[in-house]
């Protein structure tokens, strides 16, 4: 922008004066300005008129170009996953795998391809936040020298359907009430909850998405999954089924409900604000690109359907094999152009990729790219009346540019028990007229002909729920019971939550009576399963908790200070938690710091009332006497130390800032420590023995 001192009066044909920017200013320097012809724009400050006080001329074309376009400058946001962050990196292959793939990126060993990474939330729109609960997508695209390859899945290895012609439905039912436009970015709310209750075949991801998985600490410490089994075909023309993962390099992290909460106050952009200041710091995020490669022998002794994406393959059955990496290394240079724009597709794969019958899958290859052109134009032009049919016709789809229905009720997916009495409302499929398409042969007959059906192991909807349920710890499972509790306390249809506790009965009778405890209802009779459950052997890789690294690395320390704190113990934290990559946060009543007891000032790097302990992972308390004393009165201080024991995090202090913990209602354990290096080691762990002392879980 230009200064005062680079704008010029000048004078008009008429003698009258204006100010226009100086052609030796700043501008000049910077290139010639120039309408989107190229034409040289000669005053940008002035719109063309009939003398000074006249109209304004059509025939300005500056004008008029400058406002069209900028009316035009937004486009439809995406339907789900709206609201993304992303950055360039590039992919490293660690070995060649031309045994079982010929395609180009995977063949060089240390052969770098570019690559554009975007995460997402799945329910919120491009203006909601970063920390709700909720699923998060994983999108990467490979610039690959065979063409683009779109690897797009979630931070969940499994997905609630089984069939793509649910997803209208799931994505109807979770996101905003159809007749009240709320709640936004949340799972917790009766349409969800109702249709959710209704498919059983969703109970393995509502365990995943009840779990801490989905309130992560960090876009950078959260595993991605290509969820679907793919294929890889080599040279000589053999597939082997695949199963894609992404393992961060700094392991997983996530947040607590509570913090979750506190932490959309506090940042909106949280998620967003640490992935581009990690890379501008050049800490550039890592994920290891692992694969799970099996043939059809391996698939056919599974006691489950590889083509089922609410499946998965446990890592202790089949283990991931890891094959390269990925590092995020460059932040985009403009959101709108980059992040905004950019278009993933599933169908998007190159020579060597290549798709297997998975239902869900087969849907993403046409709806993504489908989604993709609609945002430039409309889904409703059956409406206009050339087009629109004779005949009554009626379905569950809605909204959209141009729409000139207006559809009633609150019903907007299928099944649902929004009517009388818990009854289907809305129109129904009818089995006896409706279309049916002739059946024919595929070209290999174990694959059947056009049916429209499920395989006989899809109706096994429990017994993966059961062995992520038995993989966790008893926190992580109290966890879930609190967070159905939740979920379903905010859910208004008195006969809903009993039937959702019914399938969570073959899960899990303890989870299920904790959860109709939470809700106060009584424990209902198990829902009949369409396939029995079987016991599956618990898997370890399923526990965020369990393989939670115990390190500060990535992680920041809150260092709370104020005047007369000891300087020489603060330096001495800084450069302990420097040296086990880690980032020291330092935080005072004021931005501009705190006088120290050797009388030298030191800045902060957050002022106490906008850095609550919510936007770090440790805190270390370093008072004075006398700098305790006036703590004491801040409420913002107390509660900076009373949300770090209730998250249960790691608090080390100085002996003279313990007024400050008894009043925040901090209880000694092992995570309360000294400034030693008891608290340096205790700093990259989370205490969750704790956790029963400071809430009340399911």
């Amino acid at each position: 922008m230009a200064s005062k001192a680079d704008y010029e009066t000048v004078r008009g044909n008429g003698g009258e004066t204006h100010q226009r920017v100086s052609e030796k200013g700043p501008h000049d320097a910077a290139g010639h300005l120039t309408t989107n012809q190229g034409i040289r724009v000669s005053d940008n400050q002035n719109s063309l008129k009939s003398g000074a006080r006249g109209p304004t001329l059509l025939e300005d074309f500056v004008l008029r170009e400058k406002i069209f376009h900028f009316d035009h400058e937004r486009i439809p946001e995406r339907i789900v996953h709206a609201r993304g962050s992303a950055a360039h990196g590039f992919f490293e292959v660690y070995e060649s795998l031309a045994d079982i793939t010929k395609a180009d990126l995977f063949q060089r060993p240390g052969e770098k391809t570019p690559l554009f990474t975007r995460f997402s939330t799945v329910a919120g729109g491009a203006g909601s936040v970063d920390t709700p609960r909720d699923v998060r997508g994983f999108a990467v695209k490979f610039y690959t020298q065979e063409g683009n390859w779109d690897l797009v899945g979630n931070n969940i290895p499994v997905f609630f359907i089984q069939d793509a012609i649910k997803f209208p439905d799931l994505v109807h039912s979770v996101k905003m009430e159809a007749d009240r436009a709320y709640p936004q970015a949340g799972s917790a709310h009766d349409t969800f909850w109702d249709w959710a209750s209704l498919m059983p075949e969703t109970t393995h991801m509502l365990m995943w998405a009840m779990s801490d998985r989905a309130i992560p600490r960090s876009l950078r410490m959260m595993e991605g999954f290509g969820i679907h089994t793919f294929r890889l075909v080599n040279a000589a023309g053999k597939s082997t089924f695949v199963k894609f993962h992404w393992k961060p390099k700094l392991g997983m992290q996530s947040t607590l409900w509570d913090e979750a909460l506190k932490l959309q106050a506090a940042d909106n952009d949280y998620h967003r604000r640490d992935l581009h200041e990690a890379i501008a710091m050049g800490a550039f995020p890592e994920w290891e690109l692992g694969i799970q490669a099996f043939d059809q022998k391996f698939a056919d002794g599974l006691p489950y359907d590889v083509l089922d994406p609410t499946k998965l393959i446990p890592e202790e059955v089949l283990p991931v094999r890891l094959i390269g990496r990925m590092v995020l290394d460059r932040n985009p240079e403009n959101f709108f152009a980059e992040t905004e724009q950019v278009a993933f597709c599933p169908a998007n794969i190159v020579p060597g990729v290549d798709f297997t019958n998975d239902p869900l899958l087969q849907g993403r290859l046409f709806s993504y790219l489908d989604t993709q052109k609609s945002r430039l134009g409309t889904a409703n032009f059956h409406q206009i009346p050339i087009n629109a049919p004779k005949c009554p016709f009626a379905n569950f789809q809605r909204d959209g540019q141009m729409q000139m229905n207006v559809p009633k009720g609150r019903a907007n997916y299928e099944p649902n028990s929004l009517g009388d009495a818990g009854e289907e409302t809305g129109p129904r499929e009818c089995p006896a007229t409706g279309f049916t398409t002739f059946e024919g042969r595929a070209e290999h007959e174990e694959e059947g002909g056009k049916l429209r059906v499920r395989a006989e192991l899809f109706a096994d909807h429990y017994s993966q729920a059961r062995m992520l349920f038995h993989s966790l710890t008893d926190n992580e499972k109290a966890h879930v019971a609190s967070s159905f509790t939740f979920e379903l306390s905010k859910v208004g249809l008195a006969h809903v939550p009993p039937r959702l506790v019914g399938n969570l009965l073959n899960v899990d009778e303890t989870l299920a009576r904790r959860v109709a405890n939470g809700i106060g209802i009584q424990l209902p009779k198990k829902n009949a399963a369409a396939r029995e459950p079987i016991d599956m052997k618990p898997s370890k890789a399923l526990s965020i908790q369990a393989n939670m690294k115990e390190t500060i690395e990535g992680r920041s320390v809150g260092i709370l200070y104020a005047d007369g704190s000891d300087g020489k113990v603060i330096v001495r934290l800084v450069k302990a938690i420097k040296g086990k990559g880690g980032r020291p946060v330092l935080i005072s009543t004021k931005v501009g710091g705190a006088t120290l007891a050797d009388g030298s000032k030191l800045k902060a790097d957050g002022q106490l009332a906008g850095t609550p302990s919510q936007t770090v992972d440790a805190i270390a308390v370093v008072l004075s006497s006398e700098g305790c004393k006036a703590l004491l009165k801040e409420g913002a201080a107390v509660q900076f130390v009373m949300d770090a024991f209730g998250h249960l995090k790691a608090i080390g202090h100085s002996p003279e800032a313990k007024p400050l913990l008894d009043k925040a209602g901090v209880e000694p354990d092992a995570g309360v420590t000294d400034l030693s290096d008891l608290f340096i080691a205790a700093a990259g762990k989370r205490f969750f023995d704790r956790e029963p002392k400071v809430r009340t879980l399911a």
